[in-house]
């Protein structure tokens, strides 16, 4: 597939906005959804290099919950890096959202870990939530095959913070033909043993635990055994949630142990849940898939 810039648009994307950023140009796109039946919308950052045509590493980013596709595109300051590499930078929704002017009412939750804002990126089985909230058919089959039919790809990455960091290592195991490289910020570790992930996945899944397990990153990672040459995490020392036990790095290293598979696990004293956290390293982590990129 030929690309050049401007980039023709295809009628599947609608583009909200486009800026000029370093050596390259973020832009948003929305579009019509058949996993979720919603509209769903995502940022792409795009190097000159892919805007001239040339096919780009890319790195799709899962956020956390209460996150939308705005959080680490206007704070984790990923853009010049990914502008001197070379590197495309995808954030997608974290979940399907009700759109009244289309008439579309999502299933919601006044528990923010568990509502809009907090699909887990699996797909629920149980009602009202399966109607909508099928985001691992969305990412890892929609979003993957608009985004390589669209963009000039060469090959994908996975990463994500928090509960985005539990999506991608649990759609970076469970798809490892897709992505080349995986890599998280103080993810779920095991959502099935987490409260949070518990109370979503009573109401995704109702008490069908073998699901919960199929959807729990350090089970399906211990499952799936050794799928990368190496993957990297990073975990807030100081981060609040890692000590109220909602994160369990340690169920991920001993998941990575009993798999063979390579981890660089490292615990960042001082550092917190937060943004701040991961301006702090992200660029170790876009590093961390463009060597993997290269391989």
């Amino acid at each position: 597939m030929a690309f050049s810039y401007p980039h023709k648009l295809s009628s599947k994307l609608t583009q909200i906005s486009n800026n000029r950023c370093f050596d390259g140009e973020q832009h948003y796109y929305r579009h019509d959804s058949a996993a979720t039946k919603t509209p769903m919308s995502f940022s792409i950052y795009l190097p000159d290099d892919a805007l001239s045509g040339q096919r780009c590493p890319a790195i799709l980013y899962l956020s956390g919950l209460t996150c939308n596709a705005d959080n680490v595109t206007h704070k984790a300051h990923f853009q010049a890096l990914c502008s001197e590499l070379g590197m495309i930078f995808i954030a997608p929704d974290t979940s399907p959202r009700s759109d009244a002017d289309n008439g579309i009412d999502v299933a919601n939750d006044e528990r923010y870990f568990v509502g809009q804002g907090a699909g887990y990126y699996v797909d629920a089985t149980k009602a009202p939530w399966s109607e909508h909230f099928n985001m691992q058919s969305y990412i890892a089959d929609e979003l993957y095959e608009l985004l390589r039919e669209e963009f000039p790809i060469a090959s994908i990455g996975i990463m994500g913070h928090s509960m985005g960091g539990h999506g991608a290592l649990l759609l970076g195991f469970k798809f490892p033909s897709k992505f080349v490289s995986v890599s998280a910020l103080s993810p779920i570790c095991s959502a099935s043993e987490a409260a949070w992930g518990q109370a979503a996945f009573l109401e995704y899944f109702g008490e069908d635990k073998a699901l919960w397990d199929e959807s729990d990153a350090a089970k399906v990672i211990e499952a799936s055994g050794r799928q990368y040459s190496s993957i990297l995490v990073d975990q807030g020392a100081a981060d609040e949630f890692f000590h109220d036990g909602q994160l369990m790095p340690e169920k991920l290293q001993k998941a990575c142990f009993a798999a063979d598979q390579p981890l660089t696990l490292r615990y960042q004293a001082g550092f917190d849940h937060s943004y701040y956290f991961i301006q702090s390293f992200i660029h170790d982590h876009i590093q961390h898939h463009y060597q993997m990129a290269q391989l």
